[in-house]
């Protein structure tokens, strides 16, 4: 194994980690923080104001393409208000594995 092919791998592994969801009452607190409804973020993702509400309920996940985008528009927003990206003592963290939406 040579180095760039370890490199590779471990770049691999952290890209991987990014593709996780924040909780769902998180999703609402960088919303909520930035002042956007639902239906601004249903209308950047492309998606129904429903679908949004759903995944701040954790009733479901966003799917691709839609799922690239809300991670997007989340790390953002968790840039912007890392207090409001800060999961709650306590509560669950559901795996953010496939779903509807």
């Amino acid at each position: 194994m040579s180095i760039s092919d370890g490199v590779q791998r471990v770049d691999a592994l952290l890209n991987s980690l990014d593709d996780v969801l924040p909780p769902p009452n998180v999703r609402a607190k960088l919303r909520v923080a930035a002042g956007l409804t639902q239906q601004d973020i249903a209308t950047a993702v492309g998606v129904k104001r429903l679908a949004v509400a759903r995944w701040e309920l954790g009733q479901a996940h966003p799917r691709r393409p839609h799922r690239e985008v809300y991670m997007h528009l989340l790390n953002r927003l968790a840039e912007r208000f890392p207090e409001a990206a800060r999961v709650d003592e306590g509560m669950p963290t559901p795996t953010s594995g496939g779903g509807s939406g």
